[in-house]
């Protein structure tokens, strides 16, 4: 099937009928004092959007996609968001929706690992962006690599992923991140190794000694920079491992102990790669930077944003003057992405990683995790603003939990940041307050008195049971939202894995293409 030439049908009866099922949606009852005929208007409005869902369906090519995943965004974590963001705008907070949760169409996805009932974000990320479940800690092969072991690392356990699919059709690509972009999540859609902690050489250095039959097997970013030249976007933390260590860091004046110790600066290698080939391109470091670029003007784009993650969107106090993260937010990255690969008109596949909800929970910080997935919402709903539905997938989904809870019995309407108020007859046996919020385990345990304790501020931590430097993931199922062409597969209990799935049938990429063909596919598309 010849892509480029494909003519995209849409029945403008369906586009009108799915700006409404979303307009309606929107319209909430935001107060506490509902009527039994307010409960009916409200189960009526839910019912008409799941009936135009299921009667508009959007079966056109999937020529954009864009994948944001929230990382450690579990179910838990959404609802205590959605309540987050409406009480920030005064309301009770309960009633509220986060964008995305507005998307027609959910599926519940199952995050183990092929080796793990509780997963990591390498084995869930490679399930998402290679349509096959592998073991914990391996980012890229199949279930034959076991972590940290390249005894059995060859080119046939290597996975394909959509982005690669993507690549090969001649299309445009991108990355953004606000965690390192050689982490664990983003790494998935592109690398190819049995530890996700080998992002640079000094992680490979150090590990040496216990893997001598791992010689052959290059670091993440070299991976990215040397494998990977084709991708136009990358915008994230991690400098440090693109720097060699003859070299000062721009924001610290500084070299940071994990720059590469091969003489390799991969930022100079991108840049060379892109001069050789004469294509248009800018490499920026700090928000200045980022803001310079004209997307009209600029086929590849690379940005490195902090030597290692960048900070907490709710620290801007924090943020050094002219550095790195100074004002951006992750939804100035997915614009600046989404200007940049939206002028191939043949179409684009863009990762968006929400990586600091997974940190603000390893640290026992519920109002971190909260502020981070409101920040991811708005991106989504700034990538929603600019695309044009009828020929862009957006799935918006998280690839683990956390061991995090919302609990008590507190009124409605009660801040979902502040001490439980549960009735007489609950009150906890030790006489002692206790948060809404809290955790299973973590860093910050043990019970305290937190009367007159602010338990909303940034940096007060929520207690757990089980003491453990750092919190866990969690093994429960994550939600999947998706809006667009073929979004309606989404429809019931999937392995996560199947997004990947999903994905690849809706653009008509890799194995699909077998059954995608526009007399088999598209054959109700006017129905």
């Amino acid at each position: 099937m010849n892509l480029i030439n494909f003519r995209i049908r849409w029945n403008w009866t369906t586009s009108l009928a799915c700006l409404c099922v979303l307009i309606i949606n929107i319209v909430l009852t935001d107060t506490k004092d509902e009527t039994v005929a307010d409960w009916r208007r409200i189960g009526r409005r839910e019912l008409f959007r799941a009936i135009n869902a299921q009667r508009y369906t959007n079966t056109n090519l999937a020529k954009n996609i864009i994948l944001f995943v929230g990382d450690g965004m579990g179910v838990s974590t959404v609802t205590a968001a959605r309540i987050y963001e409406g009480q920030s705008r005064g309301h009770s907070g309960e009633e509220n929706l986060l964008y995305f949760e507005r998307f027609p169409h959910v599926g519940i996805m199952k995050t183990y690992n092929a080796d793990a009932q509780v997963p990591d974000s390498a084995g869930t990320g490679t399930a998402i962006l290679t349509g096959v479940k592998i073991n914990s800690g391996v980012i890229g092969c199949d279930s034959r690599v076991k972590k940290g072991n390249c005894s059995t690392f060859r080119n046939d356990t290597k996975l394909p992923t959509i982005l690669h699919h993507f690549v090969n059709e001649g299309l445009s690509t991108g990355i953004v991140s606000n965690s390192r972009i050689t982490h664990a999540t983003p790494a998935s859609a592109f690398a190819h190794t049995p530890s996700r902690s080998w992002e640079g050489d000094v992680d490979m250095e150090m590990e040496r000694e216990e893997n001598e039959d791992c010689n052959d097997v290059d670091d993440i970013a070299k991976q990215l920079v040397m494998n990977n030249r084709d991708i136009k976007v990358l915008l994230g933390g991690g400098r440090r491992y693109f720097l060699d260590n003859s070299t000062l860091d721009p924001e610290t004046g500084s070299v940071d102990p994990y720059q590469r110790r091969d003489g390799i600066n991969l930022i100079d290698e991108w840049v060379k790669d892109k001069q050789a080939r004469n294509l248009s391109h800018r490499y920026v470091w700090n928000a200045r930077g980022l803001r310079t670029v004209n997307p009209d003007e600029t086929e590849y784009l690379l940005g490195l944003f902090d030597p290692s993650h960048m900070d907490f969107d709710m620290f801007p106090s924090n943020r050094r003057e002219g550095g790195s993260e100074s004002s951006l937010s992750l939804a100035d990255l997915t614009e600046k992405a989404i200007r940049v690969l939206q002028k191939d008109v043949n179409g684009y596949f863009l990762l968006v990683e929400g990586a600091r909800i997974d940190w603000g929970h390893h640290a026992n910080s519920a109002t971190i995790a909260m502020q981070e997935t409101v920040e991811l919402d708005k991106a989504v709903k700034k990538a929603i603003r600019m695309v044009d539905r009828r020929n862009t997938m957006v799935i918006v989904t998280a690839d683990h939990s956390h061991a995090f809870a919302i609990q008590g019995y507190s009124p409605r309407g009660h801040d979902i940041l502040g001490l439980s108020q549960p009735e007489r007859k609950n009150a906890p046996l030790d006489g002692l307050p206790y948060t809404t919020l809290a955790y299973t385990n973590g860093p910050q345990f043990g019970r305290e008195d937190l009367s007159g304790i602010n338990t909303a501020a940034s940096d007060f931590r929520q207690s757990s049971c089980v003491p453990l430097s750092v919190e866990s993931h969690a093994g429960e199922d994550v939600v999947a939202y998706a809006m667009g062409p073929w979004g309606h597969l989404l429809h019931g209990t999937h392995e996560q894995n199947y997004l990947y799935h999903m994905m690849e049938y809706a653009s008509c990429m890799g194995w699909s293409k077998q059954y995608c063909r526009e007399g088999e596919r598209f054959q109700n598309e006017n129905d």
